[in-house]
């Protein structure tokens, strides 16, 4: 089986962690391919490259000297091949780079935090080093070009006999203009590379093991998530959950290939896999994970005999498209409906959304609740057990938390509540002290 190996900032930040990813990709042979992205944080009060080239862009736009910031990050480079004992020109190439960036583009610019870590690396893993601007292809449009990225990742894997290591976050247009990911973009990389050469598996290392099953900073060891399908990973990345950058996992969902998120300072934890379909085991647990966000607005509608008048949400709707504003969910009732956005989205046209309703709905009543705070519970196996929804809610009221919105999705994986912000961390405490080490046994 071929695996695809992708290594996130913190898993390439220095020469210690070098060393990480080397002892991880030669214990296993079918490692072939490695994805890596910019060198990152190696403390928590320091800077990634890719935001100290970010800077440099600020300082060229706005013609301020950035020479010393273009020397802390050449030396961050220097210090890792030195202390590696690489034979990469580290200096003169990154003195190329810094004497020509008045004449590049901005992507170019912050493209050379992975090209030049993707360099030292490949040397490093003794692998062929391929340029990502030269197989990944972009369309105009921003984005992927999939069939010519085939293409050429195919041929790359000829060139270079079945091993090589990729620079993730950009790519190139079809005339061979560098083009960016969006941040995160490194975990894509990887997911299409995987695709394109028909891998077993994609590995994501990071610097944590896997999803855990609610935010550790508001609940005390919550446990691991070892199996989640694509599906439930999708819910919980969205709603804050962010091990894995959510688009990554489109080009391997298509095909089928697993997601392993495994840990570059704990390689040995099993982490947690990703796939369409979790395998069944006997004993699961009734509740896949929590995750939410704060700061939302709903907008409550209200008008009499509504669900016999065709169009009245679409007015509403059509308002919020006006103003760019997107609707995370649309609670309905007979006579009234809900529209859930986020605040910062409408800070500054609420009062001016509110009066195109009046004028183009013209309901009985509507309120604006600010404040608001989504909770979504998911799990695959909840619709197995009658009542799972109930047993929430009784939850909640026992600890005198007012749920201020319900609904749930069209698949039946996930439950989305709405309280308000200063009851959210409680929220999420009650519901995983009472349903998070929930085990349900399968009949077989």
């Amino acid at each position: 089986m071929i695996k695809v190996a992708k290594f996130g900032g913190s898993s390439v930040s220095d020469a210690e962690q070098f060393k990480k990813v080397a002892s991880i990709v030669k214990a296993d042979p079918e490692r072939r391919y490695v994805v890596v992205s910019a060198a990152g944080k190696r403390a928590k009060d320091d800077n990634k490259i890719t935001d100290l080239l970010l800077l440099v862009n600020a300082h060229v736009q706005y013609g301020v000297d950035c020479a010393s910031l273009l020397n802390t990050i050449k030396e961050r480079f220097v210090e890792i091949a030195r202390e590696l004992g690489l034979s990469f020109p580290v200096e003169e190439e990154f003195d190329r780079f810094a004497n020509s960036i008045q004449t590049e583009t901005p992507e170019y610019v912050v493209s050379r935090g992975e090209w030049f870590t993707g360099q030292l690396m490949a040397e490093y893993l003794g692998m062929p080093f391929v340029d990502a601007a030269d197989v990944v292809v972009f369309h105009h449009d921003g984005t992927v070009d999939m069939e010519r990225t085939q293409v050429r990742l195919r041929e790359a894997m000829i060139h270079n006999g079945g091993s090589f290591l990729l620079p993730g976050f950009y790519g190139s247009t079809v005339d061979g203009q560098v083009k960016l990911f969006k941040r995160g973009g490194g975990d894509i990389t990887g997911a299409i590379l995987a695709r394109c050469i028909d891998a077993g598996l994609y590995e994501n290392w990071t610097d944590v093991s896997g999803f855990l099953a609610a935010d550790p900073r508001i609940v005390d060891n919550p446990r691991g998530i070892h199996r989640i399908t694509f599906e439930e990973m999708r819910e919980l990345s969205y709603m804050g959950a962010t091990v894995l950058q959510e688009e990554a996992i489109f080009p391997v969902r298509e095909v089928n290939i697993p997601i392993q998120i495994k840990n570059t300072n704990a390689p040995d934890d099993f982490g947690t896999i990703i796939r369409e379909t979790a395998n069944e085991h006997a004993r699961e647990h009734l509740i896949t994970g929590i995750a939410g966000k704060k700061d939302f607005v709903g907008i409550y509608v209200q008008r009499a005999h509504m669900s016999n008048e065709i169009g009245c949400i679409r007015r509403a709707l059509s308002i919020l498209e006006r103003y760019g504003v997107s609707v995370e969910h649309i609670p309905t009732g007979v006579d009234s409906f809900a529209l859930v956005v986020n605040g910062d989205d409408v800070k500054d046209t609420i009062y001016s959304i509110v009066a195109d309703i009046q004028r183009d709905v013209q309901p009985d009543s509507i309120n604006v609740l600010p404040g608001l705070a989504l909770i979504s519970v998911v799990g695959r196996n909840m619709s197995r057990r009658a009542g799972t929804s109930g047993q929430v809610f009784g939850a909640l009221g026992e600890a005198g938390i007012n749920i201020r919105m319900i609904t749930q999705s069209s698949q039946e994986i996930s439950i989305i509540l709405g309280v308000q912000n200063e009851d959210f961390e409680h929220a999420i405490r009650v519901i995983y002290d009472r349903f998070g080490d929930t085990v349900i046994v399968k009949e077989r």
